[in-house]
């Protein structure tokens, strides 16, 4: 029976990207044809149109992934749910232990999003609330969640926008950017320091999905005299954290 109001095209659309989401990096434009049984001219169109939207992304080796936009609203569909109940819960336990605020976000193209805050005790505090943006490369939880993208992407990326100094220590090149990132596969957090605010020291690790993906990052953010004095207690905490929060631990 003709399902009413149908629309084939939105069919073929999600036809691709399911295709695509089941073999991430692996598939060319034929071998999509061939599993998602529509024509090498119709696919052609509709590949080059989830492009520009977005919703898929064509590697240097003509192979396809799922795009930005993909991961954006995914993390907003997230974020209407469990994500932002598990942080005020599990933040709320967190910021007694190291007294210091702690921040999750998202990223949306090159910028985080702010989609949640606790406050921590300090008097000196910095000035960033939900909703806020900040340029990725030069934030803690921004270079946890570039650190999913391949060096080509990322390339590609910062040859259109640059690198946006916030302060004279804000990372300014790909080389430095890859090397900063590399430290998270390694560690399981990153610490920038004075790059997004002088004076300030913010380390952070990632919140992952039910299939392994960052989703979003949390952050603890400090003076450079707390940080001195509360690093070791913060490396541990900041990964306790964000495995707290992460999806995968609630299932």
């Amino acid at each position: 029976m003709e399902v009413k109001y149908w629309v084939p095209a939105i069919e073929r659309a999600n036809t691709v990207m399911t295709v695509i989401a089941k073999e991430s990096r692996k598939l060319k434009l034929m071998e999509i044809a061939k599993k998602s049984n529509i024509n090498k001219s119709s696919l052609f169109s509709i590949l080059n149109t989830l492009e520009e939207l977005g919703w898929v992304y064509k590697e240097t080796d003509q192979t396809y992934s799922l795009g930005p936009k993909l991961g954006f609203l995914s993390a907003q569909y997230i974020q209407q749910f469990d994500l932002t109940r598990f942080f005020d819960r599990e933040a709320e336990k967190t910021v007694r232990i190291i007294e210091e605020t702690i921040q999750l976000s998202i990223l949306e193209g090159n910028e985080i999003i702010y989609i949640a805050k606790k406050q921590g005790p300090q008097r000196v505090r910095i000035v960033s609330e939900p909703g806020m943006r900040l340029p990725a490369h030069a934030t803690a939880m921004g270079k946890v969640m570039l650190s999913t993208f391949s060096i080509d992407k990322l390339s590609e990326m910062y040859k259109a926008s640059g690198f946006e100094k916030l302060t004279d220590r804000t990372v300014d090149n790909l080389d430095e950017l890859l090397d900063q990132i590399n430290e998270m596969e390694e560690k399981g957090y990153i610490v920038e320091n004075q790059e997004a605010v002088k004076g300030f020291t913010c380390i952070a690790a990632p919140v992952w999905n039910e299939r392994n993906e960052i989703i979003a990052a949390v952050s603890f953010t400090m003076t450079l005299d707390n940080w001195e004095m509360k690093s070791e207690i913060c490396k541990e905490e900041i990964i306790s954290l964000a495995k707290r929060i992460s999806i995968n631990s609630h299932e």
